[in-house]
């Protein structure tokens, strides 16, 4: 990260610690949902039991990155663009660990079909569509967070209208689905709630680009376009 270099190579240190950190959690939180999006319909009940127990470790990451932010604050006082890393870590690193309890929710998912037998997953192949489209979210917002790099924000967003079209496409499927055999009702839920967490994955992903437009430029651009986010990243 680009910082000014400051008096106290200590605090040099400190908030180089806290942005690489950041970018461990985030590289974990991708392969929760990697990983979760890859259990569906699986019956190895060890592999998804491990990925719901892994969660403590996003959990872990999150309160000591949470605690070192507070310590800055207090003991260093930052201002400007030091205050404003500090501020987008914390906010970034609560929109992982949410990301994190959505990978936990389907792997819970994963291990109700597993218990039930139930391979028969409609519309699986517009889940993966998605996951994929937010995997692709949350990898670019890291890259810019680690980098400072606002150029990718707008395409995020774009993105994140797709996978919100994606969820609107599976769930009006899915009532239809249901309607016509009441018998596939256990089954369609259960791909609707996969369908919405991966919807909330997009979401928070989004949030997390949008804090590095706040970083660099010192702009709140949340609820704005992406024709807006373009003009202020021009600018």
């Amino acid at each position: 990260m680009d910082f000014s270099e400051h008096t106290s190579k200590q605090y040099d240190a400190e908030l180089e610690s806290i942005r690489e950190r950041v970018l461990v959690m985030g590289e974990l939180v991708c392969s929760q949902i990697r990983l979760a999006i890859g259990a569906l319909g699986s019956s190895d009940i060890v592999s998804i039991e491990r990925i719901i127990a892994d969660d403590h470790r996003i959990n872990a990451l999150e309160v000591a990155i949470d605690e070192s932010c507070a310590r800055i604050i207090a003991c260093r006082q930052p201002t400007a663009g030091d205050l404003r890393m500090v501020t987008m870590a914390i906010k970034t690193i609560t929109d992982l660990e949410r990301i994190g309890d959505e990978a936990q929710r389907i792997a819970i998912t994963a291990r109700n079909l597993a218990q039930k037998k139930s391979l028969t997953l409609p519309r699986f192949d517009r889940i993966k569509y998605a996951a994929d489209l937010t995997l692709d979210m949350l990898r670019q917002s890291l890259d810019a967070f680690a980098n400072l790099d606002i150029s990718a924000v707008a395409q995020i967003v774009r993105e994140d209208e797709l996978v919100d079209e994606e969820f609107r496409a599976v769930m009006r499927y899915l009532v239809t689905f249901m309607m016509e055999d009441p018998r596939t009702i256990s089954n369609a839920l259960d791909v609707l709630f996969v369908a919405k967490a991966i919807e909330r994955i997009g979401d928070h992903a989004k949030n997390m680009s949008e804090y590095v437009v706040f970083m660099v430029k010192g702009r709140d651009v949340r609820h704005v376009s992406a024709e807006e986010i373009e003009h202020e990243v021009r600018q």
